[in-house]
């Protein structure tokens, strides 16, 4: 399963945050473990800088970004991408453009603690618990 995370589920597990830590760090291990394969967007990785130099420190903040460099694949973001995005029905752009990217990569699923920036989503849009759940039952 081709999945794709958004920058909250990283953010859970790069920082530590509770309560989601712990469905957010399975996700990620579930894609080390080669059970799904994570992507996240070239704009998640400006994301993760801009708020964990807030968060934590500059060091932090760069040491979370090559940890997702080194970890997931990348979905491109281009004009194509972009424009796409804006023209999708949801509210939030961000999200928009999580899910153009998703569509742009032929990914199988989102996934994210946020369902209700996503309603509009043509993929399907999961919790990481709904995933995780989907794995176990699956075998995947």
């Amino acid at each position: 399963m081709r999945v794709l995370l958004d920058t909250n589920v990283l953010l859970d597990v790069l920082f530590k945050r509770e309560p989601w830590v712990s469905a957010s760090s399975s996700v990620w291990r579930a894609h080390e473990d080669g059970q799904i394969t994570g992507f996240i967007t070239a704009s998640t990785i400006t994301d993760i800088f801009y708020i964990g130099r807030r968060q934590k420190d500059r060091k932090s903040a760069r040491e979370a970004i090559r940890t997702c460099l080194e970890t997931f694949h990348i979905c491109d973001v281009n004009r194509d991408v972009l424009e796409e995005a804006d023209a999708l029905p949801g509210e939030d752009f961000e999200d928009n453009l999580q899910v153009a990217c998703a569509l742009a990569s032929g990914l199988d699923v989102i996934v994210t603690r946020d369902k209700l920036g996503f309603v509009d989503s043509s993929i399907p849009v999961l919790t990481p618990e709904e995933l995780l759940a989907r794995i176990d039952v699956n075998g995947e």
